[in-house]
């Protein structure tokens, strides 16, 4: 959420904002609201004002026994006047933080305007696609064949968009997401957590994704519980209504979750294999941080995500995203884009982003530089290191072999008891 202050000085360059990302708000009517709250506010001050200069006024005219019932009386008017200015005040202050929390972040200087991905500008590339001997398959059929991924089943225990993995593709899941957590944990210093995956509407609305994104959520119904989209609502909100000690600085949490997702508006995209689902696996980053280093830590945390897919030889690229492309709550993202050989080309496996002190004003997550010194509101990141699903997709697509086989990545071995290939594997029929 952005601080009205900020929007009141500086509405051209909101306004500039809402162009850049190619949305429509309108900003004059937030503007009145906000007026109109501080035109009633002035007005109540006053009015309270005028209630205490005759409060010591009543006390004078007993202390010397004269008659104050007129004045007592005028001033119960003024009270009933301030109860109902208090009451429209608390009405618009309702109306004004309703269009905050549906003002986007404002993208930083540094984001490349544009439209769409198409706009998004890449800044470097890490390992060289492999060179086939034949063509590669799709990993949806490499994981049919296999007898690991069975999407008829998963469907059918719950509807389009659910994947049953089993056996070796249940297993290769697991060691990702082992390996990725042992990674983040060991050597850069996260602290694992294991936070809940329902959450409630005010945790939602501290990340952004409420009330916008509503219908991109599962919810439970007669609760006020959701399903995680993604960790990084749970995780960001562990500091939530707290001070944090300035020293404590910066923060790093890892967690694994299962994510939900309604894909609302995907219709018709990706719709075979393990692209697009309405549940999948995924590691998250989180960083809470001083809004002086947030830019670093941003290089820090992609860094650290791409170390994953350097590790399991996944050739990859990275992007900054454009103003068009960017999430709700972003300042800045970087997107990790992982190669496809099926699809020749590369795909969206990670995003990190700094949300500066968006989400934090609405969670209201602060540090203090010093035990006495005034409140900030602290800068929030959050990376997906990795989407475990998506993972899965580019190795079996870039590790087949014509046998129709999938090798797996040498630094996965441990974790799978050193198995070496993926060979087919029968399920149990009727």
């Amino acid at each position: 959420m952005l601080d009205i202050k900020f929007i009141r000085d500086n509405p051209d360059q909101v306004r500039e904002s809402f162009r850049k990302r190619h949305i429509e708000f309108d900003l004059d009517d937030l503007l009145r609201t906000e007026q109109q709250r501080r035109d009633l506010l002035f007005e109540v001050e006053q009015l309270k004002h005028e209630r205490n200069k005759s409060s010591e006024q009543i006390a004078r005219l007993k202390k010397e026994n004269e008659d104050a019932s007129d004045e007592i009386e005028r001033m119960r008017k003024v009270s009933d006047d301030i109860k109902r200015l208090d009451a429209q005040i608390r009405d618009k202050e309702a109306a004004v933080r309703a269009e905050l929390l549906l003002v986007p972040n404002v993208p930083h200087e540094s984001v490349p305007e544009g439209n769409d991905e198409s706009d998004n500008r890449e800044e470097r590339r890490w390992g060289e696609p492999r060179e086939f001997g034949f063509e590669p398959k799709h990993h949806a059929d490499v994981g049919e064949e296999l007898g690991i991924l069975d999407f008829e089943r998963g469907a059918r225990i719950s509807r389009a968009r659910f994947t049953l993995s089993v056996g070796m593709g249940a297993r290769l899941e697991r060691a990702l997401m082992n390996f990725m957590m042992d990674l983040h944990t060991r050597e850069y210093g996260y602290i694992e957590v294991l936070p809940p995956f329902l959450v409630n509407a005010d945790t939602m609305t501290g990340t952004g994704n409420l009330p916008k994104f509503a219908e991109d959520l599962f919810k439970c119904e007669n609760e006020d519980l959701y399903l995680v989209p993604t960790a990084e609502v749970p995780v960001t909100n562990i500091h939530k209504g707290e001070t944090i000690d300035g020293d404590k600085l910066p923060i790093l949490y890892a967690a694994y979750t299962p994510c939900f997702r309604s894909e609302a508006g995907s219709y018709g995209k990706d719709t075979r294999g393990l692209m697009r689902q309405h549940q999948f696996n995924k590691v998250e980053l989180v960083h809470f941080c001083t809004p002086e280093t947030s830019c670093d830590e941003l290089e820090t945390m992609t860094t650290n995500a791409e170390e994953v897919l350097k590790r399991l030889e996944l050739p990859y690229r990275v992007v900054t995203l454009c103003s068009g492309d960017m999430g709700f709550a972003a300042a800045r993202t970087y997107d990790i884009e992982v190669w496809m050989p099926a699809q020749k080309r590369y795909r969206e496996i990670s995003s990190c982003s700094n949300c500066t002190d968006f989400q934090a004003r609405r969670a209201n997550i602060r540090f203090r530089r010093e035990p006495r010194g005034k409140p900030e509101f602290v800068h929030t990141l959050n990376g997906s290191a990795m989407a475990i699903g998506r993972t899965v997709v580019a190795i079996l697509e870039n590790f087949q072999e014509a046998d129709g086989t999938v090798t797996v990545p040498d630094r996965l071995r441990p974790y799978l008891d050193g198995v070496e290939r993926i060979t087919p594997q029968d399920l149990p029929t009727t």
